[in-house]
């Protein structure tokens, strides 16, 4: 049990400091995985900045992540639930496009004023506070490949075991401290899992 994201970005940091792998910079996605790899970057000794994605929804679930869109337009979708919920391609086409405008928006908003993310060539590491479905962090991933980086690690304080093992295939380094049988959301493993507010999650990018 976590006391909060700040506590957990700490033990993922110490965890990750024994780590051999390279890392060039730390991604955090917003909102609640910036509280997250604020401390883990400070460990580390390297710059932090955004990587961001945004859910498309089930028709009448959005809970139910059927894909998730990057800011760039990579996307990652479940095919076996797209599948089985006999989805249009109309609709997720329409949903993919307003997803991306939603997540290239928020992107502007916390990189106002930065220079353009440069991964080519970069050893990176994509931080959140969690993974349940995985949705977002699999768009996250995909979108940090396709910009070129030389390697992408993720890092996670908790996560349920059968998204940790897919995601596993899909990155070059994965740390995860907790990965409970009994997972059934990111925020049962929290006493405080506060909803973080934009302003507070671009603050911690300063």
């Amino acid at each position: 049990m976590f006391t909060n994201r700040t506590d957990a970005g700490e033990q993922l940091a110490t965890e990750l400091r024994r780590s051999d792998f390279a890392v060039d910079v730390v991604l955090g996605i917003p909102r609640g995985g910036l509280p997250i790899a604020r401390p883990v970057a400070d460990a580390l000794g390297v710059p932090l900045d955004v990587v961001v994605a945004s859910k498309v929804g089930a028709p009448g679930n959005p809970e139910l992540a059927v894909a998730a869109v990057a800011d760039d337009g990579t996307t990652w979708r479940n095919e076996s639930l797209v599948g089985s919920l006999d989805l249009t391609t109309d609709y997720l086409e329409d949903e993919i496009e307003h997803e991306q405008r939603a997540a290239a928006e928020k992107r502007g908003r916390y990189r106002e004023g930065r220079p353009p993310l440069d991964l080519a060539g970069r050893h990176v590491l994509v931080v959140d506070d969690g993974l349940a479905t995985g949705a977002t962090m699999f768009a996250c991933v995909e979108r940090v490949r396709e910009a070129g980086a030389a390697s992408v690690a993720a890092a996670v304080p908790v996560g349920s075991p059968r998204t940790v093992d897919e995601l596993r295939r899909r990155v070059d380094h994965l740390v995860v401290l907790d990965q409970p049988r009994s997972f059934r959301a990111v925020g049962q493993f929290f006493r405080d899992f506060s909803q973080v507010s934009d302003a507070e999650a671009m603050a911690l990018l300063d």
